[in-house]
């Protein structure tokens, strides 16, 4: 059965001009026709890829050209790689990110690694349950202005790619069924299938799941702490994907799981800045202020700054911020005490850990980083590789 999403849901989707966007049942992804099969690290399950959107060859190709292509953008400025550059697992290493007119986002770039297995996409938005729901978000969203695509100037940007030899051929290689395949439509499909090839998941600790690698001492001592009570980590960060919201064909999320940590506290009864408060946001239900969905953990020692705003620099910050149990600021605008936060998780109070104790965690995390991916030259840009 679809389920479609319109009224208020359709417009915040920035998908008014579509009218009514649905979302098609699901499809398992085993090998597709295209020309495209699965290569997946020991571990891993089969995706779930939208019946409406099959995976193929063609597509992740000319998805690839497009994740690269700064005339994508409203005002030719900007592409998808300007924040999300693969050294940095696709993230921008700024506490926030800078969109095509300059203005800036309220939450920071989260990394594209793994984005096949995600519940949902954004920081805070349970109705954004697919990459090609998201994508409407960077392309036409009007507040922030991130990738600039409005109702002036959206032909425009198609007439670019279509004056482009290249894209035509690989707009009707990928899309040979349609009498004009050079389409918004199209694009959004292409680019998130290519967005669904990014895997990662051969870091140092995924070969020695697999008795290919070795841990330090430090290492070893972290991962019982993550996985144990005492650390309490493996509750939002768990499974291959290392986060609480990953599905596959195996599986299925009954909850759609967003926390409040106790980052912010402002007025003394859990108050979160304004215009970055999480899935209250949405739904106005006291209890959501904010909550924020746990990222994946894989190559997070190299996605700094941290949270959803940036707002820790380093993993000893985010150490220290879970061991005591939440953020106090005692000066300046956002002061407030975030450990008493009354919509904090209760699994945050719980911890208690030493400055080694942090320490051998985040020695463990070192090992989650996958340098092939990092490099991995069929992820790199296809122009200059």
């Amino acid at each position: 059965m679809k389920q479609c999403l319109s009224g208020w849901r359709g417009i915040y989707l920035g998908l008014a001009w579509l009218g009514v966007f649905c979302l098609a049942p699901a499809q398992a992804a085993e090998g597709v026709p295209g020309g495209w099969s699965w290569r997946l690290p020991a571990g891993f399950a089969a995706p779930v890829v939208p019946a409406d959107n099959p995976m193929s060859q063609a597509k992740v190709e000319l998805g690839h050209y497009l994740f690269y292509e700064k005339r994508l953008s409203g005002n030719g400025q900007l592409m998808c790689a300007s924040c999300h550059i693969q050294r940095l697992a696709f993230t921008d290493g700024r506490p926030v990110s800078r969109g095509s007119t300059g203005e800036y986002t309220a939450r920071s770039a989260q990394a594209l690694m793994n984005v096949a297995w995600n519940a949902s996409y954004t920081w805070a938005n349970p109705a954004l349950t697919s990459l090609e729901t998201q994508m409407s978000v960077p392309l036409f969203g009007e507040n922030p202005v991130e990738m600039g695509v409005n109702d002036r100037n959206k032909q425009q940007v198609l007439q670019r790619l279509q004056a482009d030899a290249r894209y035509r051929r690989l707009f009707r290689q990928a899309f040979a069924q349609d009498a004009a395949p050079i389409s918004w439509r199209n694009i959004i499909r292409a680019i998130a299938s290519f967005e669904r090839s990014m895997v990662s998941g051969n870091s140092r600790y995924d070969r020695y799941l697999q008795g290919r690698a070795r841990l330090t001492a430090a290492e070893l001592r972290g991962k019982a702490l993550f996985f144990g009570e005492k650390a309490e980590c493996f509750h939002c960060h768990g499974g291959f994907n290392f986060s609480d919201q990953t599905v596959s064909v195996k599986t299925r999320l009954e909850d759609m799981l967003f926390h409040n940590t106790g980052l912010y506290n402002l007025d003394g009864k859990g108050a979160f800045p304004e215009g970055n408060r999480g899935v209250y946001e949405l739904t106005g239900l006291a209890e959501d202020m904010g909550k924020f969905r746990a990222p994946s953990l894989r190559n997070i020692a190299i996605t700094a700054p941290y949270m959803h705003d940036g707002s820790l620099k380093d993993l000893p910050s985010v150490l220290a911020f879970y061991a005591g149990g939440g953020r106090k600021i005692s000066q300046g605008s956002y002061q407030g005490d975030g450990r008493l936060n009354p919509y904090k998780s209760e699994l945050i109070g719980n911890i208690d850990l030493s400055r080694q104790e942090q320490q051998d965690i985040i020695a463990f995390l070192g090992t989650l980083t996958d340098q092939q991916f990092l490099h991995q030259r069929a992820l790199a840009d296809p122009l200059r590789r």
